[in-house]
């Protein structure tokens, strides 16, 4: 077929949750439509080199043993140098040659250097079309603080928190006990700038602060410490429409917790025991559509942009949202394409879905500045 598509799968990264990139990659390569698309998958090592990556869904599996890597292989993927160009190029031992004309690339990143804004910049700078939210709802999703601060701003119920920085905590620890006092608890201690549960430790004693603090730092310099919430815990995903369609929530998924403190990174991708992943989660129908417009309006109040995961507590008072992932695990398993499963998409229908609608947002924004400039 020659109107294949050509999509460049940009996975790895410089955060910590580089291995869970990498899983990510392995679903999507393994479920895409090659009927449908040309597959250049770009790998970005810890250090930050753009290489070219084997099309080898095996090569990046996660497993307990060996979490999959993206390695300096001597390759160079070099981007278009304008945005009059959408060509990929490739430096190696043999020389340059191209990769061909892009047509969108799917940024499969998480936590920072890559799920913040920053990687969305450069292709919006770029004008490359992107599956996912811009640099602003990037940004804002990546960071708790902020995120809480907006939806607050929205009259969305989120759990209570205070942030401390590490300037705080060197010059002023009285600041973090005093919060820990103020919150109760058990309290949750989380880098404001990560994800996977990396760096985040519960906390059922003032004199475990100070090792969670340690913890949470290592990953960022701004930290939450969050009131525990009774209830309980429910996802649902998010997908945009396009251009002047609404978006839409997926049926729900639940994390029961059954013999760990919380469901932390083990038990999201090792298999570890003590969590059980309900997919669709017994709720009724009023509880479902209300969590839905929740997720929907929190989705949109960050301007959000091609899909998200909203996490919820459900307590004796109503919802109250714990945090918004703007780039969501994507691996078979995770929780983001286990709840459209149930919603009645199969794994490349969701892939086609994100790419068309990237597309025809990228298709609007083109035909809107075009009549800007024609006036």
């Amino acid at each position: 077929m020659t109107d294949k598509l050509t999509v460049a799968l940009l996975f790895g990264g410089r955060s910590s949750e580089h291995s869970i990139s990498c899983a990510t990659a392995g679903g999507v390569l393994a479920a895409i439509d090659r009927e449908r698309y040309t597959v250049i998958p770009v790998g970005i090592t810890r250090d930050g080199a753009f290489v070219l990556e084997d099309d080898d869904p095996a090569k990046f599996a996660l497993s307990s043993a060996a979490l999959p890597e993206v390695i300096d292989n001597g390759s160079r993927v070099l981007w278009p140098d304008s945005a009059a160009s959408r060509e990929l190029t490739v430096v190696d031992a043999s020389g340059r040659r191209s990769l061909g004309t892009v047509d969108l690339v799917f940024p499969i990143l998480h936590g920072p250097y890559g799920e913040d804004g920053t990687v969305q910049g450069m292709l919006e700078l770029i004008d490359l079309p992107f599956v996912g939210s811009g640099v602003l709802a990037s940004a804002i999703g990546m960071d708790k603080h902020f995120t809480k601060t907006v939806l607050q701003q929205a009259s969305l119920a989120v759990a209570p928190w205070r942030t401390i920085t590490a300037d705080d905590w060197a010059d002023a620890p009285g600041m973090a006990y005093a919060a820990l006092e103020e919150l109760g608890l058990p309290a949750f201690v989380k880098p404001a700038r990560a994800g996977s549960s990396v760096g985040v430790s519960r906390v059922s004693s003032s004199d475990q602060l100070a090792e969670a603090m340690t913890v949470a730092l290592a990953e960022d310099d701004k930290v939450l410490i969050e009131a525990g919430l009774v209830g309980r815990e429910l996802e649902v995903a998010v997908l945009q429409g396009r251009p002047g369609e609404p978006a839409h929530a997926s049926v729900a998924g639940e994390v029961v917790v059954t013999g760990r403190d919380f469901y932390d990174f083990a038990a999201k991708y090792l298999d570890a025991a003590g969590i059980d992943l309900v997919c669709p989660a017994n709720l009724d129908a009023a509880d479902l559509a209300e969590m839905q417009r929740i997720a929907v309006r929190a989705f949109e109040s960050i301007d959000a942009g091609g899909l998200a995961r909203v996490d919820f507590f459900l307590t004796e008072t109503g919802w109250v949202i714990n945090e918004i992932n703007t780039m969501p695990g994507f691996t078979p398993i995770s929780m983001f394409p286990s709840c459209w499963l149930a919603s009645g998409y199969t794994y490349p229908q969701l892939i086609d879905e994100l790419i068309e609608v990237a597309l025809a947002r990228a298709a609007h924004r083109r035909r809107r500045t075009s009549a800007v400039v024609a006036d």
